[in-house]
């Protein structure tokens, strides 16, 4: 039996099917037959996988917005920038996580005009500097005079994102770190191997890291405390739009509007997408999402 908390708005239709990352489907014909009359149109969400807020939300998104009526496509990126470039632009629709208080106030600066925030739906993420719990230091301060703990380097992830701004910019020159480490980026899958095989060996090691994300709670990781507020205050997490998105899918942008997670209802849709059904498996961890937690947000729509 379908649960429909989202007032005023009468689903239409059949979901329409998964479209691949970044290719688009027929939008003529549903594979029912059906000459697609019925459908509210399609709806393209840009994400970075990488960044597992952004995973989680996205597929949570396209569940809900199908069986609403919608077409979804999903575009998966691997960097802030473009996708900012790609929302202010009108080639993605939404941007399903997005950290535009702090982490990418920048691009928020350059882009805000024509980008519409839909709705927050998560309070309190920050960006950190974490170590492993047998790690012996507590605060970024300690790190300043012992860089031979860590070979002199700090572990972060793509170039390209907020955290490594920040990270570059406003933590090394805060804490006069320049001279003693580098900031070595590559990827986040690439930090997450560097950072296990340490704990492996139970070698110290420092990455930029963030929550909420998994790997703080899978890895044992100990945020840093940050005397001088170098990583910025805790945001909220954003759902963001073209600047049109509300006029173009008014049914759309209600239901989003109404989602909020407590860290309860975040923590545990992001394990059951990323760890108890993994890459491959998200629609299935949605609906198992949905099923333990029917009444998650005030616009959520279960069967």
């Amino acid at each position: 039996m379908r649960n429909r908390k989202l007032t005023g708005i009468l689903a239409v239709g059949a979901a329409a099917t998964l479209t691949l990352a970044g290719c688009s489907g027929d939008a003529g014909d549903n594979g029912t037959g059906d000459t697609g009359s019925e459908d509210m149109g399609t709806i393209t969400l840009g994400f970075l996988p990488s960044w597992t807020d952004g995973l989680s939300t996205a597929y949570l998104l396209e569940n809900q917005l199908e069986k609403l009526g919608y077409t979804v496509e999903m575009e998966e990126l691997t960097e802030a920038g473009p996708l900012y470039t790609g929302l202010a632009q009108g080639d993605v629709d939404m941007y399903p996580s997005a950290w535009p208080e702090v982490t990418h106030a920048e691009y928020m600066e350059e882009y805000g005009d024509d980008i519409e925030d839909i709705g927050a739906y998560y309070e309190g993420a920050v960006l950190t500097i974490a170590v492993p719990d047998y790690v012996e230091i507590s605060s970024i301060e300690e790190l300043k005079g012992n860089a031979d703990m860590f070979g002199g380097q700090i572990i972060g992830i793509e170039p390209g994102a907020g955290l490594t701004r920040v990270t570059q910019e406003e933590m090394i020159p805060a804490y006069e770190l320049g001279d003693e480490y580098e900031l070595v980026t590559s990827s986040t899958a690439a930090m997450l191997t560097e950072l296990e095989n340490a704990i492996a060996a139970e070698e110290n090691i420092v990455v930029t890291s963030w929550r909420p994300f998994w790997a703080n709670d899978a890895y044992n990781l100990r945020d840093l405390e940050d005397p001088m507020g170098a990583m910025g205050e805790p945001e909220a997490l954003h759902f963001l739009g073209t600047s049109d998105f509300s006029e173009r899918f008014p049914e759309a942008a209600e239901l989003i509007a109404g989602i909020e997670l407590d860290d309860a209802q975040y923590a545990s849709l992001e394990d059951m997408v990323v760890n108890e059904y993994g890459e491959g498996n998200e629609p299935e961890a949605i609906e198992a999402w949905l099923e333990a937690n029917p009444d998650a947000f005030d616009t959520i729509i279960t069967e």
